[in-house]
C-alpha cells in the first residue's frame, strides 16, 4: 500500500525545506571559503614583508658590525673616525627602527602602543592587522568551514532519508524509523551549519 496524497505532500514539504537550507548553507559556507583565501594571501604577504625586514635589519646589523670593527682596527685616520661614528649610529638607528616595524608587522597595530607605531600602510599609520592576527583569521575561517561543511553532509543525508521515504510504503515498519532519521539528521546539520557560520570566529 502506497502513501496518503497529505502524507507524500508533507515529505516533499521537508525535502524542500531541507533542500532550501542546503543551498543557503553552501553559499554561506562559499563565502567563508572566500575569506579564507584572502586570509591566506594576507598572511603570504606579510610573511614576505617580515622577511624583507629582517633581510634589511641583518644587513645593517652587518654593515654596524663592519664599522664598529672597522673603528677599532686602528687604521682610520682620527679625522675621519666621527664621519664612521656617525654612520655607526646611522645604521643603529635603522637596525631599531627595522625592528619596530617587524615588530608592528607581526602583532599588529591594535596590539601595541599608539608611540610605538613604526609601519605605515598605503601612507596611515596604526593600519597594520598583524601576520598573527591573519593567521588567526584564518584558522578561525577554516574552522567555520569545516563546520559548514558538516552541517552540509548532515542536511545530504537527510535529503537522501527523505528520497528513501517516498520510495517505502507507508505502511512499511521502516517508514516511520527513516522519517525520523530525516527530521533529525535535518535539523542537526542546519545547526551545525548555523553554529559554524555564526559562532566559529
Amino acid at each position: 500500500m502506497g502513501k496518503t496524497k497529505k502524507t507524500s505532500e508533507r515529505i516533499g514539504a521537508l525535502i524542500i525545506f531541507f533542500v532550501a537550507a542546503l543551498v543557503v548553507m553552501k553559499i554561506l559556507n562559499g563565502i567563508n571559503e572566500e575569506k579564507v583565501v584572502n586570509a591566506n594571501n594576507q598572511q603570504l604577504s606579510y610573511s614576505d614583508w617580515y622577511g624583507s625586514k629582517s633581510i634589511k635589519q641583518v644587513l645593517k646589523e652587518n654593515e654596524r658590525d663592519y664599522l664598529e670593527s672597522l673603528k677599532k682596527s686602528g687604521l682610520i685616520n682620527d679625522d675621519k673616525l666621527p664621519a664612521i661614528q656617525a654612520e655607526i649610529e646611522t645604521t643603529k638607528s635603522l637596525i631599531l627602527k627595522y625592528e619596530a616595524e617587524k615588530t608592528e608587522i607581526l602583532l599588529g597595530s591594535a596590539n601595541i602602543p599608539r608611540g610605538y607605531w613604526a609601519q605605515d600602510l598605503d601612507g596611515e599609520m596604526g593600519k597594520i592587522v598583524g601576520l598573527r592576527e591573519w593567521q588567526k583569521i584564518s584558522n578561525d575561517y577554516s574552522n567555520a568551514v569545516a563546520k559548514v561543511n558538516l552541517g552540509i553532509l548532515f542536511l545530504q543525508i537527510s535529503i537522501l532519508f527523505g528520497v528513501i521515504i517516498l520510495i517505502i510504503p507507508e505502511a512499511h515498519t521502516t517508514f516511520k524509523l527513516f522519517t525520523g532519521l530525516m527530521f533529525t539528521t535535518g535539523l542537526v546539520g542546519i545547526a551545525i551549519s548555523i553554529y559554524g557560520y555564526l559562532f566559529s570566529y
